[in-house]
């Protein structure tokens, strides 16, 4: 059984899994599904055809499923869909989805955003990620899996951001960021590897070596970028951390890569 607080609204049509917690003065929609174990603790509104997974906990003020920030928006009922065991933080809003970008926008499983971040409309958010405080996506974003993103960063509309990336705090992305590297800055630069990350998902020194081979020769070898990258292509196409690479180069994309500021240390 839900255990709903007295001073809680939740709407007749509302889904709620076994064990669910909807402390005081929450709003539960009538389109929202919500799963086992996870707890509202207070003053939560969850609207539209939001879907929250299991063993979650959202805290205060937190806003989830709300209309689309665009203009081209017409009340249409489109969806958010989260996953299993994330915690949301205080103030923390996630938009629905729009249907000129699919209708819905999904969070993946074990995310922890802090306070007053936020998940723009469309925007596909993976596995595992942190979002600091304030951290910003535009609408129709990309975010893999592992992906740490700083505080009060924020994220240009129809930016992709590969997985184990880390974005430095305040840097504002407007460049698609490739996996496994570190951006920073106002308008954001490669800074070179998320060695860090990258150590703490077990990879080992001698392949450590092989990817930042690959990162100076895709980045700092001779010739231009576009020549470069069909040769690398065909040296490097055994490690997955390179085919990542390689792959989320090569697909399709709305925005132009992030490069590396040639001035820093990339060591």
């Amino acid at each position: 059984m839900a255990k709903i607080d007295p001073s809680a609204r939740v709407e007749s049509g509302a889904v709620l899994g076994a064990d669910v917690t909807v402390g005081p003065f929450c709003v539960v929609g009538p389109h929202a599904v919500i799963g086992a174990g996870t707890t509202l603790i207070s003053h939560v509104n969850i609207a539209g055809a939001t879907t929250i997974g299991e063993s979650c906990t959202i805290y205060p003020f937190a806003s989830l499923g709300t209309a689309p920030q665009s203009t081209g928006y017409r009340g249409e009922l489109t969806k958010l869909v989260i996953g299993n065991s994330c915690t949301i933080r205080e103030g923390v809003t996630m938009n629905a989805g729009t249907v000129s970008g699919g209708g819905v926008t999904t969070v993946g499983d074990r995310g922890y955003f802090m306070n007053n971040a936020h998940v723009g409309h469309d925007s596909r958010v993976g596995n595992d990620v942190i979002f600091a405080t304030s951290a910003t996506l535009g609408g129709h974003c990309e975010v893999g899996d592992f992906v740490f993103m700083g505080g009060l960063s924020a994220v240009h509309q129809f930016t992709r951001i590969g997985s184990q990336a880390i974005i430095g705090g305040m840097s504002g992305v407007t460049h698609d960021i490739i996996p496994y590297v570190m951006a920073n800055g106002q308008r954001a630069r490669l800074e070179g590897l998320n060695i860090v990350g990258m150590k703490r998902r077990g990879f080992t020194p001698p392949r450590l070596r092989v990817v930042r081979s690959f990162y100076d020769k895709l980045f700092f070898g001779p010739g231009v970028f576009a020549e470069r990258l069909p040769a690398l292509q065909k040296d490097h196409d055994s490690d997955p951390a390179i085919l990542d690479i390689l792959d989320f180069i090569t697909a399709d994309r709305n925005r132009p890569l992030c490069l590396p500021s040639f001035h820093s240390d990339h060591s």
